[in-house]
């Protein structure tokens, strides 16, 4: 187990650059905007005061443009990431942000200590462990607090198939580490965590597949953001539905602690 925590840090360590440029990508930063201005609307009750934020696996801390850009929040930012080269970059881009460096596997934060939490694609990077990292994480949550999440999924055979297909093929992922999630499991490291759904979406759809992993999928990347939008409204009508749930690559989910 701690060889492929080891791995997947060393993986990431090497494309964390390229995964970063081809996060500025007009494509991709629109259908992000798209996706998450239709979820994080739920998190309007956190409104009108500082909240206590970790990012889980932070990356280049997504989660807190997110938090502060879509959903208007004035956030008190904590996050850490297994990769030393993404903590250094983020800890000279944000110098006043507590950033470090831990293991999401098992990394536990006082209890209660937060209002707020993303965890932003980093579970499908720790498959075996998920579970157990969505149960320390949301032990981390004050009463009343949110945990909004994005993952990989699948809903059906054939699009597992395609997906393991592409791990084994291109190199910005690595099949013996990385792993999506059928989209029922997925959902249960929350629900087994305490936790309950406030929304779950599935956007993983067509403009998904063609914008989303520019950075992975370049070829896909035609069109300018018109066209991100046209066939984003497309995809708007079923991402809320059982057929979003059976075609979607992935799911977005938001969770509150009871209180």
């Amino acid at each position: 187990m701690e060889n492929k925590i080891e791995r997947q840090r060393e993986h990431f360590n090497s494309i964390a650059h390229r995964y970063e440029e081809g996060r500025e990508d007009a494509n991709h930063k629109r259908i992000k905007h798209l996706i998450w201005s239709s979820a994080l609307g739920r998190l309007g009750g956190l409104k009108g005061r500082p909240v206590r934020m970790l990012e889980a696996m932070c990356g280049y801390a997504e989660g807190l443009d997110l938090a502060e850009n879509i959903a208007g929040l004035e956030c008190d930012y904590h996050g850490f990431d297994y990769s030393e080269v993404i903590v250094s970059d983020l800890k000279q881009r944000m110098p006043d942000a507590d950033i470090w460096q831990a293991d999401a596997t098992t990394y536990k934060p006082t209890s209660g200590e937060f209002d707020l939490m993303f965890l932003i694609g980093g579970l499908h990077h720790v498959p075996d462990n998920a579970a157990g990292v969505v149960r320390n994480l949301a032990d981390g949550l004050a009463p009343g607090g949110m945990f909004v999440s994005f993952e990989p999924t699948h809903g059906n055979p054939v699009f597992k198939a395609v997906r393991d297909r592409i791990y084994s093929k291109n190199e910005i992922f690595d099949e013996a580490t990385e792993r999506a999630f059928p989209v029922e499991e997925y959902l249960g490291f929350f629900r087994n965590a305490g936790l309950e759904p406030v929304h779950v979406s599935y956007p993983g759809l067509l403009a998904y597949v063609l914008y989303y992993n520019t950075y992975a999928f370049p070829f896909f990347n035609r069109g300018g953001t018109g066209m991100v939008d046209r066939v984003f409204a497309l995809d708007r009508i079923f991402m809320n539905s059982f057929v979003g749930r059976i075609f979607s690559f992935a799911t977005v989910t938001i969770w509150q602690k009871p209180a």
